[in-house]
């Protein structure tokens, strides 16, 4: 998997945990919801940065009150067709002003790259068929648009 981030590849320094993997004290860390509210308070005693990672039918509000705790929020995209994700990563903008590192995990497409850019992403775990140095060209491709977004991805 191949991770995209201010247009280049780079290498992930964030570990995924499964909720049965045991935690280490060290490393930067990216747990499920589940995890985060049945270890909470262990987590938040480890010195190391901390990701979540949100299902697409888990949203923004469930984690609204810590996302002080979270340097990165991890937000699924499980089929090409279910974009829930793209209206939880607005919300995490632009209702709560969500500042961290923003992925998006799972089915990440060529094709929905710059629309994930636009609605507030700004890191992308890329699953597509292309290869990653060419699916970078998606960010640019077009700069007329239909749909109103915040476009945290354009100056």
């Amino acid at each position: 998997m191949s991770l995209i981030k201010n247009n280049i590849i780079i290498r992930d320094s964030w570990n995924h945990l499964d909720d049965d993997t045991p935690l280490s004290a060290e490393g930067k860390v990216i747990v499920s919801l589940k995890r985060w509210q049945s270890e909470r308070k262990l987590l938040m005693e480890r010195q190391e940065p901390l990701g979540i990672r949100l299902k697409s039918a888990e949203g923004a509000e469930m984690i609204s009150d810590d996302l002080a705790h979270f340097d990165l929020i991890a937000l699924e995209f499980p089929i090409f067709k279910d974009g829930r994700s793209y209206s939880t990563a607005r919300m995490l903008r632009e209702r709560y002003h969500y500042k961290g590192e923003l992925r998006a995990v799972g089915e990440v497409l060529r094709d929905q790259l710059q629309f994930m850019l636009r609605c507030g992403f700004d890191a992308f775990e890329y699953a597509g068929k292309t290869i990653p140095e060419e699916a970078i060209s998606a960010f640019v491709e077009m700069d007329k648009f239909y749909q109103t977004v915040g476009d945290w991805g354009r100056t």
